[in-house]
């Protein structure tokens, strides 16, 4: 069971690494890099499309990795 849990929790990283780097830039200037993109931290800006899935997507695969964590975690104790 341990292995099976480390399998599916190496699996979700590299899907999460792929889906964090799919992610479209948010950034439109080069003065954003040195700002950091401040400029648009309070924006009423909602995810649309393909941002939206994304976004939904990263979360998701985000809380599916940390469960599986936590049940390596359990199962390590034991």
């Amino acid at each position: 069971m341990y292995n099976i849990l480390l399998a599916a929790v190496i699996v979700v990283s590299v899907i999460m690494v792929i889906t964090i780097m799919m992610q479209p830039s948010k950034q439109n200037s080069a003065a954003s890099a040195f700002t950091g993109g401040a400029d648009q931290l309070f924006g009423k800006q909602k995810a649309r499309g393909f941002e939206a899935v994304m976004q939904r997507s990263t979360a998701i695969l985000g809380f599916v990795w940390m469960v599986l964590l936590f049940l390596l975690a359990y199962l390590s104790s034991k």
